[in-house]
Order: structure tokens, then C-alpha cells, then sequence
């Protein structure tokens, strides 16, 4: 047994080719602590190093649980976050989220931040990293809460980044107010469960999807509420699902947010809406 045959079974099971090799570049670190720089110093796995990751790609090429879930942890933004299947596995597109919000934050000078749906916390982790501000992240599972404290602790956020179990805004505390909200809400139409990527399956369905088949519950429901608890000229910011632009639009100006930005992604799809009250 060797890499290459270790790559063949990746890609036998259908990954793709550069995807292949990256996970086994990923395995090949973290389970035989084995380096790009040890293969161009001509050091040679051992044969229970090759065994360890033969089986981990095994696992992978078998049961198609992402390499984050192998891992356990998963890069955002060059951070290294701890996954698990109790949240969503952090997604490139996120970072447009992030990074929007962290230029308004720094921009305006705000201070007080609220990330709802906080998952693995990569999200609230990133803005109290990247900015002066407190962010207090909610989460309806507490599994989910103490893998993102797990987070912030590895970060060293301690008092920035904030979490609490809450379902929406059912513990936002009287009188608690912020100067912006974020939030990558569920935007999959439960119609849509059949026929999305095997890898995305092993996600917790209540971060994936509404119960809705426009999957625009979660923008109606923080959209509504969030005007009690911004301050004046406070901002929303959500990541968006493929042809949800506009309908959150909407949502958005019916509940008297302007001055509407829609962000794209590299492919070209709208994937961030911002306002302010």
C-alpha cells in the first residue's frame, strides 16, 4: 500500500481529483503527523502510518462522512475550528458574511454584536477576533453552544465572544440591545432533502433546513423581531440561498431596513444581504 492507492480509493469513490488529494494531505498530517516538508526531505512512512490513514480514507471513500468529521476540525478564515456532527461544518462562502460585518463593525465603531444560529461559532468567533466588538452567539443546541465555547476558549475570546441558548430571540434579555445582527440562518426547502450532496447530510438538519419550501422562515422570523432589539441605525446581515435574494429583500424592507447591499460569491450567486434601520 502506498499514496497513490490510498488517492485511488478516494477518487474510485467519486471525489474529485483535487479534492482527493488535499484530504490525504489532511490525513496524512494529522494522523501520521506527516508533512508536505517531510516528503520533499525524502523521509518515508512507515508502514503503521500508512495504515492509519488507509483506514481513515477508507472511512471517508465508505460512508462519504466529510474529512471535517474525520478530523475533527475544520480551516475558516485560517483559523482551525473544532467540528462535530452537531454543527455545520464551516463553509468558504461564510467568510463574505464575516468579513462584510467586520467592515461595518470597524467602520462604525460598534461594539455590541448578536450572531444567531451560532453553530460551531466560527461566525462570532471571527468578528470578536477581527474587531473591538462583543459578540453574544445563540443557539437552540447545547451541543452545538459547547462546541463553539470550545472554540472561543482555542481562540482565547474569552469576554468577547459570548454564547447562550436561545431559540431565535427567546433569550435576548429585557432591554438588551445591539448594533448589529448576523446570521446564517437554514434556507434549504425541506423539498429539496433528496437531492443535495451526500457529504452535506451528515450536517444537523435544524442548521440545513426550513420548514417552508421557499426557505424563508428563518429571514422572516429574525427580520421581524429585529428591530425590538437593534439600536437606531442598527444592521442585519444574512447569508442567502441560491435565489432567495430577492424575497429577503422584501422581507427586509417591510420592516423598514434601507439602504439594502446584496454581495456575490465567486460563482456570481448573491450570497449576502446587509441593512440598516
Amino acid at each position: 500500500m502506498n499514496i497513490q492507492e490510498i488517492l485511488k480509493i478516494l477518487t474510485d469513490a467519486g471525489i474529485e481529483e483535487n479534492e482527493a488529494n488535499i484530504e490525504v494531505k489532511l490525513l496524512l498530517e494529522h494522523f501520521a503527523n506527516f508533512s508536505v516538508k517531510d516528503f520533499i526531505l525524502g523521509k518515508k512512512l512507515t508502514q503503521n502510518q500508512l495504515n492509519i490513514v488507509l483506514k481513515k480514507a477508507e472511512l471517508r471513500a465508505k460512508t462519504r462522512q466529510p474529512i471535517q468529521h474525520i478530523l475533527g476540525f475544520s480551516y475558516f478564515m485560517g483559523e482551525k475550528f473544532i467540528v462535530n456532527p452537531s454543527v455545520l461544518i464551516p463553509r468558504d462562502e461564510t467568510e463574505i458574511l464575516v468579513r462584510k460585518a467586520v467592515e461595518i463593525i470597524n467602520k462604525k465603531g460598534l461594539k455590541y454584536a448578536l450572531d444567531i444560529g451560532t453553530g460551531s461559532g466560527c461566525i462570532a468567533c471571527m468578528i470578536a477576533k477581527l474587531t473591538d466588538a462583543q459578540i453574544i452567539g445563540l443557539d437552540i443546541s447545547t451541543d452545538a453552544l459547547n462546541t463553539a465555547l470550545d472554540n472561543a476558549s482555542e481562540l482565547n475570546l474569552y469576554n468577547k465572544a459570548i454564547f447562550r441558548k436561545s431559540d431565535i430571540f427567546s433569550n435576548v434579555k429585557q432591554g438588551e440591545t445591539f448594533d448589529i445582527i448576523v446570521s446564517n440562518p437554514p434556507y434549504i426547502p425541506p423539498s429539496q432533502k433528496n437531492s443535495i450532496q451526500k457529504e452535506v447530510t451528515f450536517d444537523p438538519e435544524n442548521a440545513l433546513f426550513t420548514t417552508d419550501e421557499n426557505g424563508l422562515e428563518f429571514y422572516e422570523k429574525i427580520t421581524s423581531k429585529a428591530p425590538e432589539v437593534l439600536d437606531k441605525n442598527g444592521y442585519l446581515l444574512f447569508e442567502l440561498g441560491i435565489n432567495q435574494s430577492k424575497d429577503v429583500e422584501n422581507i427586509m424592507l417591510s420592516y423598514g431596513f434601507k439602504d439594502i447591499e446584496i454581495i456575490k460569491d465567486l460563482a456570481g450567486i448573491d450570497r449576502v444581504i446587509s441593512a440598516h434601520l
